[in-house]
């Protein structure tokens, strides 16, 4: 796949701290067609839309949205109004939730208080609008099921390039070294999410984008940094509930002496690192509901693995 028409939008959110590199749309123009990954929220539809046209795009063929969260697609509606010719794929089961966003959006504010409210109300998409299918049109771009993150998720394999979500989890960019780390809100399979990661590797992407955030040229080992994150973490959660500490802190502090991936958390500035860890607190509750819910005998072959 080559990069030259491919760019990235940076959705930032000003009234949030932290929230700077972190949400980002991608435009990208192949065989006669123009796709956008990814809109974002509501709040910043009227940024993207001025560079979409700063760039001199009139036409959008494609949305394709990596999952249904907010900070994702809430805006998609809203980007239709802008380009009502393009067709708009995701996940089977995240369909019905964008034709009538209505439980998501409460779900939203449930879980995100503030921070939805600053993304913006999530708007309908028309149904004649959206749907999904295996490949993207004439344009050879496939779309991969990857639950785990989310049930409704999905990547795109354009080529060499993958589209990934957050199916490994969330970058930020560092000086020195490889920032990552796993993103798993309630409802968390373990399984599930290591069975969509190992598909993804077997695919053998060259270059890859994260959701959160940018564009790596070393796909397989940011997925195998995934894959094990996602194993230790959980045996992680699963520790320090034995211990009887069972909060972010503690969790933090288990993390920082065993991930040296994580451990370049430090090289953040403070305003993302407050952004990180109240992240990390949502995926520790991901792991701990998930460690809660498995047999005596599987949590102490977790322990035992430690």
């Amino acid at each position: 796949m080559h990069l030259d028409n491919l760019f990235c939008i940076d959705l930032d959110q000003p009234a949030l701290r932290g929230f700077r590199k972190f949400i980002s749309a991608w435009c990208l123009q192949t065989n006669g067609k123009t796709l956008v990954v990814d809109p974002g929220p509501l709040s910043t539809i009227p940024h993207l839309v001025t560079e979409l046209r700063r760039r001199g795009i009139e036409r959008v063929d494609y949305i394709l949205l990596t999952h249904i969260h907010i900070d994702h697609a809430g805006g998609t509606g809203a980007l239709l109004r802008e380009f009502p010719g393009a067709q708009v794929i995701c996940h089977p089961d995240g369909v019905r939730h964008m034709v009538a966003p209505q439980k998501l959006w409460e779900g939203s504010l449930k879980v995100l208080g503030r921070t939805a409210e600053a993304y913006g109300e999530i708007q309908p998409v028309p149904a004649e609008n959206i749907g999904f299918t295996g490949k993207v049109g004439t344009t050879g771009i496939e779309v991969h099921l990857t639950p785990g993150h989310a049930p409704h998720h999905c990547c795109y394999l354009a080529g060499d390039l993958l589209f990934a979500g957050e199916v490994a989890g969330v970058r930020s960019e560092v000086a020195e070294g490889i920032y990552m780390r796993p993103a798993t809100p309630p409802r968390f399979i373990l399984k599930v999410a290591l069975d969509s990661v190992q598909r993804m590797i077997d695919l053998q992407p060259r270059r890859m984008v994260f959701a959160h955030y940018g564009l790596v040229d070393d796909a397989l080992t940011h997925l195998r940094i995934g894959h094990r994150q996602l194993q230790l973490w959980v045996r992680g959660a699963a520790a320090v509930a034995a211990g009887g500490q069972n909060d972010t802190a503690a969790f933090i502090d288990w993390l920082l002496e065993r991930d040296e991936i994580f451990r370049n958390i430090d090289q953040l500035d403070e305003d993302l690192l407050q952004r990180e860890r109240e992240f990390i607190g949502n995926s520790f509750r991901g792991m701990r509901d998930y460690v809660a819910g498995l047999s005596e005998t599987e949590r102490q072959a977790l322990l035992a693995a430690t």
